[in-house]
């Protein structure tokens, strides 16, 4: 009886500790995190710029963000808890931030500044903003 015990006891450890285990050996896949940051005040071109980033990234990218391959996130730097994107990123302006993660950390990312340059096309914008993207894909 008591060696019943003690294989039963020991049944439940193991069982209690595997998706510890299995979880420990699992890695989160690579992903793009596109971040559109803007302040409080929003002027007509920096929403525009918003509009275009993520009109290239829904449109273009359609099977990688259903996967998670992709996100896109809007962050006002100016919200409590957001603070801390405009030392990580040298935010001036607005902008959009690619965002290579590897394995739950950042490993690579990439201002496209050249989003002011194009706000005024938005087929240029649009075209910079998916090679972009496209060309970070290769690395995930």
């Amino acid at each position: 009886m008591k060696k019943f015990i003690v294989l039963l006891l020991a049944f439940v450890a193991v069982i209690s500790l595997s998706p510890l285990v299995f979880a420990a050996g699992k890695r989160s896949p690579a992903k793009i995190i596109a971040y559109y940051f803007h302040g409080t005040f929003r002027c007509n071109t920096c929403t525009t710029m918003e509009k275009y980033s993520r009109e290239a990234i829904e449109t273009h990218f359609k099977s990688a963000l259903a996967s998670g391959r992709i996100e896109f996130r809007e962050v006002n730097v100016e919200k409590y808890g957001n603070e801390h994107f405009v030392n990580e990123y040298q935010l001036y302006t607005k902008s959009l931030v690619l965002s290579l993660v590897k394995d739950g950390k950042e490993v690579k990312f990439k201002n496209l500044e050249l989003i002011w340059e194009y706000a005024g096309n938005r087929q240029s914008f649009i075209d910079y903003v998916t090679a972009e993207v496209n060309a970070l894909l290769q690395e995930v």
